[in-house]
């Protein structure tokens, strides 16, 4: 085949190529779609509720909700952590450290365990209120935690877990006061 055959072939698939967008031009010049418009029923718009953040300062402080707090439903409660925690007095480790004596237990200290730095790095101890935060988002609560556990949403679960954690001590700690509320200014 010489080059003038191939150019013949290459003109006539370049031929091809401009009658068929030439058409596609052509076809939109002569008919023109019509707009869709409003197909089906205008459904109203729901009313605009209030945001998560007042269902956030709704929640009792963890004093309070431990006040009504039932241990055994929180012993119920753990059933999914004992796949990873140990809750009785010989406190080994699993793939998560061992959870008796943990309340008021310095945080990242438990024998044996290796700890993520962000647990290391928080610092203090593990009071009614750190376990509060960290049972509701572990990884929210603390950046860059190993646990996997997606958290207790509701409040008073937590409560009851928490108060299941503290029945796992030869000595419990004390349950916390809940703070009276200021008194409001009279005019």
């Amino acid at each position: 085949m010489d080059s003038f055959e191939l150019n013949k072939v290459a003109g006539a698939v370049l031929g091809t190529l401009l009658f068929v967008m030439g058409s596609g031009f052509l076809a939109e010049l002569i008919y023109h779609g019509k707009p869709a418009g409003n197909a089906g029923y205008a459904l109203p718009e729901p009313a605009p509720t209030a945001s998560a953040a007042p269902e956030a300062a709704k929640v009792e402080p963890i004093a309070v909700r431990l006040a009504s707090a039932s241990a055994e439903k929180g012993q119920a409660g753990v059933k999914a952590c004992q796949a990873c925690h140990v809750f009785d007095k010989s406190n080994t480790n699993k793939v998560g450290p061992g959870l008796w004596d943990v309340v008021e237990r310095k945080l990242g200290s438990h024998p044996g365990f290796e700890y993520s730095a962000g647990l290391k790095e928080k610092g203090g101890a593990w009071d009614y209120a750190q376990l509060d935060g960290f049972l509701e988002n572990p990884k929210g609560y603390i950046k860059g935690t190993k646990m996997a556990y997606a958290g207790i949403s509701s409040p008073q679960e937590r409560a009851n877990v928490i108060a299941y954690l503290r029945t796992l001590s030869e000595t419990p700690k004390p349950l916390p006061t809940a703070e009276a509320k200021p008194a409001e200014a009279k005019p």
